[in-house]
C-alpha cells in the first residue's frame, strides 16, 4: 500500500496550513512607555475574548501584548470545532459541581458558541465558517456508548443531540469503521486563524492597541497601577489580565507551574476535489468529525476540499514529517481508499492543560487576573474566559458558582508531564482492549 508523502512543494515560511491560507495583519511592536486602564497578556483566543468584552462593555483603553504574532499558539493552530463543554467530561462536571453549577458552567459554553457565530457575522469575519455542526462517531460496536450520552445531554443539560442509526452513518462518512453517531447540530467548525485574525482586526478599528513581537519579562504589582515591564518599553495599567497558555514557560511562575504544555498533531492532506465526497457524501457541505475513544482522531472538510485531520495528545512537541507520517497511518485506518492522498502540511503545537481538565480563570490576591488552561476543548472556552473576566472587572460580577473548584493546583512539571503522557498510554490501551 502506497504511503502519503509530506510534499514540499508548500513555502517553509508556512508552518501550517491556516498560515499559508490567512491573510495576516502586521502590528506594532511596543518601543514606547504607555498607559492604560488594562493590560492583556496574549493575543490568542482568551486575549482577543477579554478585550472583546471590556470593549463592549465600554472600555477602549486597552493594551494587548503578544510576544509572537495573534494566534501564534494553540488558537491558530487547532482543529477549528466550535462546540459546547470542556475538556472535563461533563459526567465528571457533574459529580464534581453538582447538577446546578455544572448546567450552568454548560450552558456558559453554549452561549459562548452562539457569541462566536454573531461576532463572525456582525463583524464580517471571513473564517471559512462551515455551519453544519459536530458528529460523535461510535467507534465500538457497542450502541449503549450514545445512548448514554444523548440521555446524559438531555437530562442533565436540555441539550438533544439527534442520533444518527450506523446506516445513516455510513452512507455520510464513507467508512465501515464507524457504528452510529451523534450529531450537534448548533456546533460548527471554522478556520481559527482567520478568527483571531478578524477579531484583533476589529479591535484596533474600535481603539484598542495591538502590539505583536512584544514579550513581557516581568509584571510588578506593589503599586495600585500593574507595571508590566517588556524588552523594549513599559506598559502602566490599572488592570492585567494573562492568558498565556501553553507558551507561560517561566514568565509567571505562579501561573506557570499550574499548566501542562500538551503538545497535539495535525495535518492537511492535498485537495481532494470531487474526491473528498470519498470521505464525506456531502463534501465540504459535512460536519467535523470526532469518536468515542479517549485517544481519538478528530477531522474536517476544509473550504477547499482538503480534508484537516488530528489526534494523538503528546508531550512530545514532533517534527512536520513525524506528524505527517503518524496521522496519515491514522487517516488510513478508517479511510484506506485515501492510501495514496498526499500529505502538505503537518504540524505540532503546545496548549495548555490544568491538571483538573476544566479552564483557570479568575484573580489572584495581588490583582493579577488570568484566564488559561483550556486544553483540547478551547475555542468555546476561552470566550467564556473573556466574557467572565471583562464582566468582573467592569462590573464588580462575581465568577459562577462552580469555578472556585478548579483553581491552580501544581502539575509538578516534568513529574506530570510524565504521568500524563502514561494516562494517555493507559486509555489508548483500554480502548484498543475494547475494541
Amino acid at each position: 500500500m502506497s504511503k502519503p508523502i509530506l510534499t514540499n512543494n508548500i513555502s517553509s515560511t508556512y508552518s501550517t496550513y491556516y498560515q499559508a491560507t490567512a491573510v495576516t495583519n502586521h502590528y506594532p511592536t511596543l518601543n514606547q512607555n504607555v498607559d492604560c486602564e488594562v493590560c492583556i497578556i496574549g493575543a490568542g483566543f482568551a486575549g482577543l475574548a477579554t478585550a472583546r468584552g471590556l470593549v463592549e462593555r465600554g472600555i477602549h483603553n486597552i493594551v494587548v501584548l503578544e510576544a509572537e504574532d495573534i494566534g501564534h499558539g494553540a488558537s491558530g493552530r487547532n482543529g477549528g470545532f466550535v462546540f459546547g463543554g470542556y475538556s472535563l467530561d461533563n459526567r465528571d462536571l457533574l459529580q464534581q459541581v453538582g447538577s446546578t453549577s455544572a448546567r450552568q458552567l454548560y450552558q456558559l459554553s453554549l452561549d459562548a458558541v452562539d457569541l462566536i457565530r454573531r461576532r463572525i457575522d456582525q463583524y464580517a469575519i471571513d473564517c471559512d465558517i462551515n455551519t453544519h455542526g459536530v458528529l460523535l462517531a461510535n467507534w465500538f460496536n457497542d450502541p449503549t456508548i450514545l445512548q448514554k450520552q444523548r440521555d446524559l445531554m438531555m437530562c442533565e443539560f436540555d441539550v438533544e443531540w439527534d442520533a444518527w442509526s450506523v446506516t445513516k452513518t455510513r452512507e455520510h462518512l464513507r467508512t465501515q469503521r464507524y457504528f452510529g453517531a451523534l450529531h450537534e447540530k448548533n456546533a460548527f467548525h471554522f478556520h481559527p486563524l482567520k478568527y483571531a485574525h478578524g477579531k484583533a482586526r476589529v479591535l484596533v478599528q474600535q481603539g484598542v492597541q495591538i502590539f505583536t513581537k512584544t514579550r513581557v519579562t516581568s509584571i510588578e504589582t506593589d503599586t495600585a497601577e500593574k507595571i508590566i515591564r517588556t524588552q523594549q518599553a513599559t506598559v502602566r495599567a490599572k488592570k492585567v489580565v494573562v492568558c498565556c497558555g501553553g507558551y507561560i514557560e517561566k514568565f509567571y511562575p505562579q501561573l506557570a507551574r499550574a499548566v501542562l504544555p500538551i503538545a497535539t498533531y495535525v495535518m492537511t492532506t492535498e485537495a481532494l476535489g470531487d474526491r473528498l465526497q470519498n470521505v464525506f457524501s456531502t463534501g465540504c457541505e459535512s460536519p467535523a468529525v470526532y469518536d468515542t475513544r479517549f485517544a481519538f482522531d478528530y477531522y474536517r472538510p476544509l473550504a477547499d476540499t482538503r480534508l484537516l485531520w488530528g489526534g494523538r495528545i503528546s508531550i512530545r512537541d514532533r517534527q512536520a514529517h513525524e506528524v505527517a507520517k503518524l496521522l496519515a497511518a491514522d487517516m488510513r485506518k478508517v479511510y484506506p481508499q485515501l492510501a495514496k492522498t498526499k500529505v502538505e502540511f503537518a504540524w505540532s503545537g503546545l496548549m495548555s492543560y490544568a491538571q483538573h481538565k476544566m479552564p483557570q480563570i479568575g484573580c489572584l490576591p495581588n490583582g493579577v487576573w488570568y484566564a488559561m488552561g483550556f486544553g483540547g476543548h478551547g475555542v468555546a472556552p476561552t470566550t467564556v474566559a473573556g466574557e467572565l473576566v471583562a464582566t468582573a472587572i467592569c462590573n464588580n460580577q462575581v465568577l459562577p458558582a462552580g469555578l472556585e473548584h478548579y483553581g491552580l493546583p501544581p502539575t509538578f512539571g516534568s513529574l506530570g508531564l510524565l504521568a500524563a503522557q502514561c494516562a494517555y498510554w493507559y486509555y489508548e490501551l483500554r480502548d484498543w482492549m475494547r475494541e
